[in-house]
C-alpha cells in the first residue's frame, strides 16, 4: 500500500526503514467513490493526501453555477487546497474524485510532528511546496501570455492520458476554454 508514496518520498529525500515506518504509521487510508468529496468550500482542510489510485480535481464554482477546475491530480500526485491547509482557514476549492480513488492522507497535526521526529520531512515539504509555487506560477502564465492552442498542447505535455480519463468539457474548464473551441483544437491537433 506504500510502495507508491515510499517511492516518490526518496526521490527527494532519504529515510531509514525507522523513518519510513514512523511516517507510514501516521498515514490514513481512504477510499473516495466517484463524484464523492474529499473536501468541500467552507470546511478547513486538515489533510495533505497522496493519490495512490484514481483521478481527483480541485474546484471553485461560480455564482452562475460554473465550474472552474484549478487542478487534476492522479496517481503519485499530492492534492489539497493548500492555503486552507497552510492557514487553517475555511477551503475556497471542492476536491472530488473523478473516478474510484484511493488516497493517502497526512493531518496537519501529525506532519508537524513528524518535522519534529524526521527533520528530512521539514526538507520533503520544503521541495513540494516550492514544486507546486512553480506550477502554479507556470499557470499563471501560461493563461496570459500562451493561444489556447498551445495551452492544451502544454496540458497534454504535463497530463498525457488524462484527456481519455476525464470528459472534454472538465479540460475545458481546467483551460479556461469553451468546450466548442477545445473541440477545434483538437479537430486541428489530429489533422497534424
Amino acid at each position: 500500500m506504500y510502495d507508491l508514496i515510499l517511492d516518490h518520498i526518496s526521490r527527494h529525500i532519504r529515510l531509514t526503514p525507522a523513518e519510513a515506518n514512523r511516517f507510514t504509521s501516521v498515514l490514513r487510508h481512504r477510499k473516495i467513490r466517484r463524484r464523492q468529496y474529499l473536501l468541500q468550500v467552507g470546511d478547513v482542510s486538515q489533510y495533505e493526501n497522496f493519490i495512490t489510485k484514481g483521478c481527483l480535481r480541485a474546484y471553485t464554482v461560480d455564482a452562475q453555477g460554473g465550474e472552474h477546475i484549478a487542478m487534476f491530480g492522479v496517481e503519485g500526485w499530492w492534492i489539497s487546497d493548500l492555503f486552507s491547509f497552510l492557514t487553517n482557514t475555511p477551503a475556497t476549492q471542492n476536491i472530488d474524485a473523478l473516478e474510484d480513488s484511493e488516497v493517502l492522507s497526512i493531518e496537519k497535526s501529525d506532519l508537524e510532528k513528524l518535522y519534529i521526529d524526521v527533520p528530512e520531512f521539514n526538507r520533503l515539504f520544503r521541495i513540494l511546496l516550492q514544486n507546486a509555487f512553480v506550477a502554479h506560477q507556470k499557470r499563471i502564465l501560461a493563461s496570459i501570455s500562451q493561444t489556447a492552442e498551445e495551452q492544451y498542447m502544454s496540458f497534454i505535455a504535463r497530463y498525457p492520458t488524462l484527456d481519455q480519463r476525464v470528459p472534454q468539457h472538465q479540460i475545458a474548464s481546467y483551460l479556461g476554454l469553451t468546450p466548442e473551441t477545445l473541440s477545434r483544437i483538437r479537430k486541428l491537433q489530429a489533422k497534424k
